[in-house]
This record gives structure tokens, C-alpha cells and sequence, in this order.
């Protein structure tokens, strides 16, 4: 049975951080591309960030310089490090697998972010 099982969400002051983590179970972690998304109510689901196997990475333009991902093989882990957040960046984060070599895709449930003050 595979799960993406994120942790780390929570409430945050404007200019604060945090760090998300996705634990994989179920999978060959390292087959697979991983990717941390976001929702926002009345919004579209979007990327925020994506990593390779080989650790490749691609944020989104609303995350630059602010955010990093980054994937932990021996740990079947990735995480979402989050830094001067913003209050638009309140929304539910889901972790993402996508298989390399097929068409496999798994999800999260999603852990909510909230940045107020």
C-alpha cells in the first residue's frame, strides 16, 4: 500500500518559517519525481516546487529564493523548506510521486499552511 504522509504545516507569522516533510512508504522512493503543491480556497491546485531522482530542482517563480526543496533517498523523504513566508502563501500543501518510468501518480492528504498575523 503506498502513502505520502506530509507533516510539518502549522501557523506562522508573516516573515516566518517552516519545514514540510513528505515520508513515502509503499514505493522505490528513488524512481520516483517528487513535487509539493498548493491549494488555496477558490483557487487551482499549483506547483510549487518539484526534485528529481538525481536531485534536480524547479520552483515556481511565487517561491524563488524564498523556498527549497530537497529529498532524502536513504529516508524515502522529501521536504519543503519554507522561509520569509508570506500571507499568500496560506493554503493546504500536498506532496506528490510521480513514477519515472510509467504513469504511476500518488498523493498526499495535504497539510495546511497558514501565515497571519
Amino acid at each position: 500500500q503506498v502513502q505520502l504522509v506530509e507533516s510539518g504545516g502549522g501557523l506562522v507569522e508573516p516573515g516566518g518559517s517552516l519545514r514540510l516533510s513528505c515520508a513515502a512508504s509503499g514505493i522505490i522512493f528513488s524512481s520516483y519525481e517528487m513535487g509539493w503543491y498548493r491549494q488555496a480556497p477558490g483557487k487551482q491546485r499549483e506547483l510549487v516546487a518539484a526534485i528529481t531522482s538525481g536531485k534536480s530542482t524547479n520552483l515556481s517563480d511565487s517561491v524563488k529564493g524564498r523556498f527549497t526543496i530537497s529529498r532524502d533517498n536513504a529516508k524515502n523523504t522529501v521536504y519543503l523548506q519554507m522561509n520569509s513566508l508570506k500571507p499568500e502563501d496560506t493554503a493546504v500543501y500536498y506532496c506528490k510521486a510521480d513514477y519515472r518510468y510509467g504513469t504511476r501518480v500518488y498523493w498526499g492528504q495535504g497539510t495546511q499552511v497558514t501565515v497571519s498575523s
